[in-house]
């Protein structure tokens, strides 16, 4: 599990750690795994052309004494203080002794551009907003130049805590973070700016008592929670997944929800709805009623709103059902707060899965304030309704009802996955892990990875449609089971 902590937590770990620790220790650190990450990109240290951006805090520190041992190896290092008066003075220093040199911010632009390096320490983790004025034209500088952008903990310019990018800020290509992740590095919109993110162990202690903001499942994580048949399994103990999916005018998000759930492991899938023959057609295996959810049989868990349309009876007929239910697409919009919350005081599990729009619908705001917000959304989200909550998007999250603890966010996203049909896969798929007995939370994790995962087997650099995306979830389960 990668695990990212919030500003405060990670301060207050460098402190106990200060306190314990010769004074500068924690720097040198830092300074040092920089350095040997700004080495690895260049590959070539000696005369190679360094430019270091550097503000005031000790991100400016971290980048100078990286700079200083850049310099003793043979790179040309220049310096570029925003701040001149309040640079790390030891920091500034070891880079002089080291032969390095500093130049004027104003006019720095040429240097930024024709360096071989750029390594942007201008802002700390506790930056807020975007880049001061005198700040944005070396960024875009250096988003012109040839050189790699390597960025000090943090593009400066994000915000590390909500992913946030509220101005102007750095570009990296490899971002060099310490002691912990900060959820900025994994959600986006700051994602993006964070490029690779290298992670340097300072010697923190964190975990424990320290609750992380934001945890990203891998690999090992997923195979542990994939529902694996025993010997004496049917298709009833392996879960059975009902849908309640699609309409005359969409039909084809019946058919894709049905796919997505028998793809996903479910023992078996009861269709309810008007699209039943097109289900069949493309899916025999599927049990097909005419006869209303609350009478379609035995199911373990319920997949509605796809395709749907207006139908608020059938809607509200399955949120009445004591068995965890995905809402998803026109359910969303059918299914009211309150009809969502009495599901969670009757202790029976529900996950929504909206994508931004249907969010930002729910919550009455414009779509682009959820996309810039993803983290406060889904927390925002989860508290309203008490459910939990799956925010599709570019970079995925899953937070637990009510918006407490940890939000999961999705590392195996593909812009791919960006395709009509694509969200009634997984939906399908969710539904048919929640049957198998996963929690909420689990299950909409596990499905947004699975699915994340087919979405590139099936992509490979080319277009892809839904179908090709549910096509490939056994590929991808097979692929986290074997590690």
């Amino acid at each position: 599990m990668r695990t990212a902590y919030s500003v405060e937590t990670v301060r207050a770990a460098e402190r106990e750690l200060m306190a314990r620790s010769p004074e500068g220790a924690l720097m040198q650190r830092a300074a040092a795994g920089l350095a040997a990450a700004c080495a690895d990109v260049l590959g070539r240290v000696y005369g190679s052309r360094v430019v270091l951006l550097v503000g005031s805090g000790d991100n400016g520190g971290d980048a100078l004494y990286a700079g200083a041992r850049l310099a003793r190896r043979g790179a040309g290092v220049r310096a570029v203080l925003l701040a001149p008066g309040r640079a790390h003075a030891g920091g500034l220093a070891a880079l002089r002794r080291a032969g390095g040199s500093v130049v004027e911010a104003a006019g720095a632009e040429a240097f930024v551009e024709q360096a071989d390096l750029v390594v942007d320490g201008i802002v700390g983790i506790g930056g807020k907003g975007g880049l001061r004025e005198e700040a944005v034209p070396l960024a875009e500088a250096a988003r012109r130049g040839r050189g790699v952008v390597v960025a000090v903990d943090l593009p400066s310019g994000v915000d590390a805590d909500t992913g946030e990018v509220r101005g102007a800020a750095v570009r990296a290509d490899v971002t060099v973070t310490f002691g912990a992740y900060k959820p900025g590095l994994l959600i986006d919109p700051a994602r993006e700016y964070a490029g690779v993110v290298r992670f340097v162990d300072i010697g923190l202690e964190m975990g424990g008592a320290r609750a992380p903001e934001v945890e990203a499942l891998q690999h090992a994580v997923v195979a542990r929670l994939l529902p694996v048949p025993a010997a004496e399994s049917d298709k009833y103990r392996r879960g059975v997944v009902g849908v309640a999916a699609g309409s005359a005018r969409y039909p084809g998000a019946a058919v894709l929800a049905v796919g997505g759930a028998l793809r996903g492991g479910a023992g078996a899938v009861r269709y309810v709805g008007p699209a039943g023959g097109a289900v069949l057609a493309r899916h025999p295996e599927t049990l097909v009623s005419e006869r209303g959810p609350a009478r379609a049989g035995r199911v373990q868990a319920w997949v509605v709103g796809p395709g749907a349309g207006d139908d608020a009876a059938t809607v509200g007929e399955v949120l009445a059902a004591d068995v965890p239910v995905l809402i998803d697409a026109d359910g969303l919009r059918l299914a009211g707060v309150e009809a969502v919350r009495a599901r969670g005081a009757r202790g029976v599990p529900t996950l929504m899965t909206p994508h931004a729009g249907e969010a930002a619908a729910l919550l009455g705001v414009e779509r682009e304030e959820v996309e810039s917000g993803r983290l406060a959304a889904v927390r925002e989200l989860a508290g309203r309704y008490g459910a939990a909550v799956l925010l599709k998007g570019s970079t995925t999250l899953v937070a637990e009802a009510g918006g407490g603890g940890a939000v999961r966010v999705n590392p195996t996203g593909t812009p791919w996955l960006a395709t009509a049909g694509s969200g009634d896969v997984l939906s399908g798929l969710g539904g048919s892990l929640l049957a198998a007995g996963l929690s909420a939370v689990d299950a909409g994790s596990v499905a947004a990875y699975l699915h994340g995962l087919a979405g590139r087997f099936a992509a490979e650099g080319a277009p892809v449609s839904a179908e090709d995306v549910a096509e490939r979830i056994p590929e991808a389960w097979r692929s986290v089971a074997r590690g």
